[in-house]
């Protein structure tokens, strides 16, 4: 086994000084997770919050977590087209098999699908080397054959990569990925040459840790939303990234997806925002970078 340190990339964060177009200050990305798991697995833990004995098979869970795709999604892709917001979407790979027409029309209708891996519990860590690069071209071709379109973007399912998740996506030419939470701005990682955004899927406006984990209602998350985002105009002076990420089978109900729709207004109604996919995020990193060194 190769020592990990012999691949460690360089590092180019952004300065202060660093604009998004229009010469804004603070970017918004809507995410939508849209997420299944293998044949004969279950989510870990389900809405009933304790976990059953070993061995045996949670139907709760998995009858919970299978909402995202019979109702959760399109109602969060409702609620995005109404508002006119693109968002960049996790695709877990089994739902080409699954759901093939909502795949593509999540990519027709001008949403970015970000590579989620084959399933939630396929996480790159539990994998060697080979079997994680397997799997991350069996689901981009799986992907791109389903939707019509080639992924740019991934993001790990829990956003836990391995140890060569980074450079294995930029050799594949991969232009960004979610499995970083040290900045709350984007950063590039250089490989030898093979370059890559980090944009951090932060865990500040999650429906999955604030209403599942902490069990705090969808209001609760609309709260912190606003002190968020009032925090980064008002009392901050460097550019930021917020982005907003709803679960398909958590805020896809109706509950809670009035959240993501008022979180989409306010945010739309803000013209000192730059609201924006992660792949456009990340072509506005490299070519700003590319033109500073240029």
């Amino acid at each position: 086994m190769s020592d990990s340190r012999e691949h460690q990339p360089r590092i180019f964060r952004l300065p202060d000084s660093f604009r998004w177009p229009g010469g804004r200050r603070v970017a918004v990305i809507f995410n939508i997770a849209y997420e299944a798991w293998s044949d004969g697995q279950a989510p870990g833990i389900g809405p009933m919050g304790n976990v059953l004995k070993a061995g045996f098979f949670d139907t709760n869970a998995h009858s919970w977590a299978s909402f995202g795709l019979t109702r959760g999604i399109h109602r969060l892709l409702a609620i995005a087209d109404k508002r006119g917001v693109k968002t960049s979407v996790m695709v877990n790979g089994v739902l080409c098999e699954r759901d093939p027409e909502t795949v593509r029309r999540i990519a027709d209708s001008g949403h970015e699908i970000v590579n989620h891996s084959w399933g939630m519990d396929v996480i790159p860590v539990y994998f060697d080397e080979a079997g994680e690069l397997a799997n991350l071209k069996r689901n981009h071709e799986l992907l791109q054959q389903t939707a019509g379109v080639a992924p740019t973007g991934w993001i790990s399912p829990r956003g836990t990569g391995s140890l060569a998740t980074s450079r294995l996506l930029a050799e594949a030419g991969y232009l960004h990925h979610g499995d970083v939470n040290d900045d709350d701005r984007p950063y590039v990682m250089d490989f030898s040459g093979r370059r890559i955004v980090g944009i951090p899927l932060t865990m500040d406006v999650n429906d999955l840790p604030i209403c599942i984990r902490y069990g705090h209602g969808p209001r609760h998350m609309l709260e912190i939303f606003q002190d968020t985002f009032t925090a980064f105009r008002e009392h901050e002076t460097v550019p930021l990234l917020l982005d907003v990420t709803a679960h398909t089978h958590v805020m896809g109900r109706p509950s809670g997806a009035w959240v993501y729709d008022e979180i989409m207004q306010r945010v739309m109604a803000a013209d000192d925002v730059w609201v924006c996919t992660r792949d456009q995020m990340a072509r506005h990193v490299l070519n700003t970078l590319e033109e500073t060194h240029s």
